[in-house]
């Protein structure tokens, strides 16, 4: 993950590796409940928060999870997707009340 996290070397040295915010981002996930509970073993929750909006607001998120993506594939088959599959019994039809009488005006 690391190609994904790194500093831009500009500025002064951060206060917390990036493993420390990503550990306590994994621990909040896991555990759910407000950000503010976070153990005092970890960085503090507003260092931890602000980070988390940074990366998602920059796209690291993505660009992190379409890497490890593209490497679990690889173990198996092809980086990336060939075809899709839809599901035909996601859209109903038919005899449905709500499909027949939302398109015809009902008789009386």
């Amino acid at each position: 993950m690391e190609p994904y996290l790194r500093n831009s070397g500009l500025g002064r040295p951060p206060l917390h590796h990036k493993r420390e915010l990503l550990h306590a981002i994994f621990y909040q996930l896991r555990a759910g409940g407000a950000m503010a509970l976070l153990p005092h073993d970890l960085p503090l929750w507003r260092t931890v928060y602000k980070q988390f909006e940074a990366w998602r607001e920059d796209g690291t998120w993505d660009r992190l999870l379409a890497g490890l993506r593209r490497q679990v594939r690889q173990l198996t088959r092809e980086p990336e997707p060939t075809a899709g599959a839809i599901d035909s019994q996601s859209i109903r039809i038919g005899s449905q009340r709500g499909a027949a009488t939302a398109t015809r005006p009902v008789s009386k």
